[in-house]
C-alpha cells in the first residue's frame, strides 16, 4: 500500500470518471524528501494519483484484461501547492479509448480551490512484448481496491454496483 496515491474511491462510474481523496500528513517520508525546509506534497505525486485514479478506470473499463501503463503527460497545470494537513480531491474523466490506450482529464482540488489540472495519457502493454503477468500476487489487487472503497461506492455503466472480477 505504500505507493497508492489515492487513500480512497469516493465516486467511480465504470467508463466515465472516478473521484478519490488523498490526505497530505506532516509525517510522510515524501514531504521531507523533496523539499526539507518547506513541506509539501509534490506535484508528480499529483500526476501519480491521478495516474493510478485513472489508470484504474481505464483497466476496469476493459474488463482487467489490458495491461495499462502511463505513457505521457500531455499537460499539467499546478495552481498552488499542497500542504500538510489538505485533503485533496482527485478527480478523472475518461476522455477516449483507442486500440492502443485512452486518455484521461484529471483535476486536484483543495478546500474548492483548484490545485491541478493534468492531461494523462495510457498505453496497453502488448502481450509477448513485455513481461508477462501480473503487477500483483493473486487477489492483491482486488484487496487494496476494496480498502481503498473502490466496490463501495462503484458502479457499472448501467448503474448496478460494481463486481469484483477474478482477474484482479
Amino acid at each position: 500500500m505504500r505507493w497508492f496515491w489515492v487513500d480512497r474511491f469516493t465516486e467511480f462510474v465504470s467508463g466515465s470518471h472516478a473521484s478519490g481523496i488523498k490526505n497530505v500528513a506532516l509525517d510522510q517520508e515524501v514531504l521531507d524528501d523533496y523539499s526539507g525546509v518547506y513541506p509539501f506534497f509534490s506535484p508528480t505525486l499529483m500526476i501519480e494519483g491521478l495516474a493510478q485514479l485513472g489508470g484504474i478506470l481505464v483497466a476496469e473499463h476493459y474488463d482487467w484484461d489490458k495491461r495499462v501503463v502511463l505513457a505521457k503527460v500531455g499537460n499539467a497545470t499546478f495552481h498552488s501547492p499542497s500542504l500538510p494537513g489538505d485533503q485533496m480531491i482527485y478527480r478523472v474523466q475518461l476522455d477516449g479509448t483507442q486500440d492502443h490506450g485512452a486518455s484521461v482529464t484529471g483535476t486536484v482540488h483543495c478546500n474548492g480551490q483548484l490545485r491541478a489540472e493534468i492531461d494523462l495519457m495510457f498505453a496497453f502493454l502488448e502481450e509477448g512484448r513485455f513481461a508477462e503477468g501480473s503487477l500483483f500476487d493473486d487477489g492483491d489487487l482486488a484487496t487494496m481496491l476494496r480498502i481503498m472503497n473502490l466496490f463501495n461506492v462503484g458502479i457499472d455503466a448501467q448503474g448496478n454496483p460494481l463486481a469484483i472480477s477474478e482477474k484482479i
